[in-house]
């Protein structure tokens, strides 16, 4: 597919942490120390187990990642696959990596940065198809339009299921990036063994400047979420890995319409990880200044972004408290949906709702640790030790709580991982940059 079809990002006032940043700021942290896990004489990490009957437990099951972004497990759940933002895949803990793409992957800053390493994902029929799948952030490629900022990399590579044999590269996908931020990164394999693809909006403040299309909502002229003709940001895309290098599934929304047939769904910011349900896809979306919000995502739906944020109308001149009226409708007369979970920031709301500045999605867990079962876990980056907990509702916005991590430090979480058994996983650091070595795999326990 032609380069000049997909542009991506701008740059926030205030960036995050790589992969998820919205427009609030988090709080630094100073690195930590903890006990590192013993290690059987395979390689494979025994977990160090805790619980606390008051919270959820934790087992400590990898260390040592700087900024660990995602989590996959060919091999059962003691031999996880950890994705490092600087370009590392480790298996358990980060000794030597398997795969190491740092050459590949732009310079980072050691500070917040939403570049690097953000994605993985097996396929479906791994490992008789022996591909793992990768998302990360490259230099500038030559073909780029001026001013851009990188390159958005979907590939894949051949594995063995035990980490100690990788082939070739074998590129699916490129995107130029006008700004470093609002890259998404999450890439997971359908029920109907399609791979969906998160594209965040092109960065900046508003989802408008560089790289950005102008749309049909004049109160912010731009808006690459409300656009799907010229380019693919803002958007959840579904495609066939078993083209060459992809192919477009032909009952995706868009496929004999007006528009680019890799989408699936529009309307988003910066859809910093997702997960299926029973068929169902559940988004997390990241806002920029009032509110966090979760999705429950269907074929060819428009999920608001930058007419709205979260179910509050989007208006930068509008004071921050009090934003204007917006419509409810595209001009063709297509819904806005709204999320099912929302959340505000610190000084949005009522002051009795949970707060934080950038959703990170998780899953639906049926399980043994009872607090859990039967609801959506999630958090927020700045997690400051507790996960959000959503019960699933048939309509309007879920019920909101929250439950705390014991006997773990978990200042900021950066993603949820979820193994072949149905348990959840969480990827936590002391430090909200690239930096440092306090990057950890939780398993959650009763």
């Amino acid at each position: 597919m032609p380069a000049d079809r997909r542009q991506l990002l701008r740059y926030t006032a205030v960036a995050l942490v790589g992969g998820l940043a919205g427009c609030g700021g988090g709080s630094s942290a100073s690195e930590g120390t903890s006990d590192s896990p013993t290690t059987s004489s395979t390689g494979s990490p025994t977990a160090t187990a805790t619980a606390d009957r008051s919270g959820v437990g934790t087992e400590r099951i990898a260390e040592g990642f700087t900024a660990p972004t995602d989590v996959v497990f060919p091999a059962g759940p003691d031999r996880p696959f950890v994705a490092d933002q600087p370009g590392q895949v480790y298996v358990g803990d980060a000794t030597d990596p398997f795969l190491d793409l740092s050459d590949r992957v732009v310079d980072l800053r050691s500070g917040p940065d939403e570049r690097g390493l953000l994605g993985l994902a097996l396929h479906p029929d791994f490992p008789d198809d022996d591909r793992l799948f990768v998302r990360y952030s490259a230099p500038l490629r030559e073909s780029a339009p001026p001013g851009y900022s990188h390159t958005f990399v979907l590939s894949a590579f051949p594995v063995d299921p035990d980490g100690r044999s990788v082939g070739s590269e074998q590129v699916v996908l490129e995107i130029p990036q006008p700004q470093p931020n609002h890259n998404a990164g999450a890439i997971v394999f359908g029920p109907d063994g399609f791979l969906y693809v998160g594209v965040g909006d092109g960065g900046g403040s508003g989802d408008v400047g560089r790289g950005h299309a102008e749309d049909w909502y004049e109160r912010v002229r731009g808006g690459n979420g409300q656009d799907v003709t010229t380019n693919l940001l803002g958007s959840v895309l579904r495609i066939d890995v078993a083209g060459d290098p992809y192919a477009v599934p032909e009952d995706n929304p868009l496929v004999g319409r007006d528009g680019l047939d890799e989408q699936w769904a529009w309307g988003f910011r910066n859809p910093w990880r997702f997960s299926f349900d029973d068929g169902a896809l559940l988004v997390a979306d990241v806002g920029q200044a009032r509110y966090e919000e979760v999705n429950r995502v269907e074929r060819g739906g428009n999920y608001g972004w930058n007419v709205h944020e979260g179910t509050a109308c989007f208006d930068p001149s509008a004071p921050r408290d009090e934003p204007a009226g917006c419509p409810s409708h595209t001009l063709s007369g297509a819904d806005l949906r709204d999320p099912v979970v929302e959340y505000p920031h610190p000084g949005i709301g009522d002051g009795d709702d949970p707060t934080g500045v950038a959703a990170v999605g998780g899953y639906r867990y049926r399980g043994s640790v009872d607090v859990l079962d039967g609801r959506y876990v999630f958090a927020d980056w700045r997690a400051d030790g507790q996960l959000f907990l959503a019960d699933p509702a048939e309509d309007g916005l879920w019920p909101l709580s929250t439950v705390p991590v014991r006997d773990a430090s978990v200042p900021f979480l950066r993603a949820f991982g979820r193994d072949s058994a149905g348990a959840l996983y969480v990827l936590t650091s002391e430090r909200p940059g690239v930096a440092g070595a306090t990057g950890t795999c939780y398993r959650l326990v009763a």
